[in-house]
């Protein structure tokens, strides 16, 4: 049986492993071209020394006309600005696309402008994808050409608010503080991401002004919460992976904590990705190495007319908040089962 033909784009950085990891165990998929800046040449356990056998091909730079041709899918883990590059040269080719770059993600291109700090190129292309949050926009994914998947802090700080946004229960005004482990800052070393640093050290980053903010909003003001404003503050963890996201609201006295927790049980019954633990709230350890995310509320008690409700969502940032939700985008759009290849726990702890 002939197998989809899949390039990795971005393939030396940490979503790019994550990427390969699953696409070379994948019964339908074939991996059959690796690009990237660096290691040019190279086998893949250079970078990867977890892939050390798995494959032959050796990492390629390439234009992006060239890096698309002769494929059916390119998985991009490129920066925003080069993955427009890549968008450009498939536009008259009928090779499909999931772009984990936030390039494509928000309809705005005020959104845009104001969040990445310069207009956005292609803002005619914008409407050609499809925003990838399969717990939101599974049918429209499997009709898809061309898919943005969402960022680490929107998918978690979504799932969490999605259930109360469809049931009218999300005022105006959320606030949330969500913190993440070094792999979302990349494979490159920086100053703040240097492990003797980072490893013993919390930090305050763009407060109020994260690029995943306007993501967020759009997505649960069409689920029910015209008049949403986020209020987000990013921490940076001494973890590798995972994001712990803690959402604040306000609802009235006469919501009782019963219907705070039946609303996500509801919500997430028939979701193969997310779990709604009863025991405990959402933790990384639950969910790191793995494609699962959890969800979790916890009800305060009424003060002055009002219960203030705590939403806390957990998920690894490079899987079910990169690339294996990336993954799960591909085999919706391809007809797979949704869950091929990510249905594996993760270790503990």
């Amino acid at each position: 049986m002939t197998r989809v033909r899949v390039a990795v784009l971005g393939a030396s950085g940490f979503a790019g492993a994550e990427l390969i990891r699953r696409i070379v165990v994948h019964p339908e998929l074939e991996l059959v071209r690796v690009c990237a800046d660096d290691h040019v040449g190279e086998p893949l356990e250079r970078a990867h020394p977890h892939l050390t056998g798995r494959t032959r091909l050796v990492f390629e730079h390439l234009p992006p006309r060239e890096a698309v041709t002769g494929v059916d899918v390119v998985m991009m883990g490129l920066p925003h600005d080069v993955s427009l590059r890549v968008v450009e040269a498939a536009r008259e080719s009928s090779v499909r696309l999931v772009d984990l770059s936030g390039s494509f993600r928000l309809r705005d291109p005020d959104a845009y402008r104001t969040y990445y700090g310069r207009p956005h190129p292609a803002p005619e292309l914008l409407d050609q994808f499809v925003y990838g949050l399969p717990e939101r926009h599974r049918e429209r994914i499997r009709g898809a050409r061309w898919v943005a998947s969402p960022g680490c802090f929107a998918t978690a700080i979504t799932l969490g608010l999605l259930p109360f946004a469809a049931a009218g229960l999300l005022p105006e005004d959320v606030h949330t503080v969500a913190m993440t482990g070094s792999s979302g800052a990349g494979s490159v070393p920086s100053p703040t991401t240097h492990h003797p640093v980072r490893a013993n050290n919390l930090r305050v980053y763009r407060p109020l002004q994260h690029q995943h903010t306007p993501e967020v909003e759009h997505e649960l003001r069409a689920a029910g919460a015209p008049a949403l404003r986020l209020s987000f503050v990013p921490v940076s963890a001494p973890l590798t992976r995972g994001i712990l996201a803690t959402s604040l609201f306000r609802v009235p006295g006469s919501v009782s904590p019963e219907r705070l927790s039946e609303v996500l049980r509801v919500y997430y019954a028939a979701e193969r990705f997310v779990r709604v633990p009863e025991a405990r709230l959402p933790e990384v350890v639950a969910v790191a190495g793995s494609n699962f995310a959890e969800v979790g509320v916890h009800a305060g008690d009424v003060s002055g007319g009002g219960r203030t409700v705590t939403v806390v969502s957990a998920l690894d940032n490079l899987i079910k908040g990169g690339a294996g939700q990336a993954i799960q985008n591909l085999n919706l759009m391809l007809g797979f089962p949704e869950s091929s290849t990510l249905e594996d726990p993760g270790p503990y702890p």
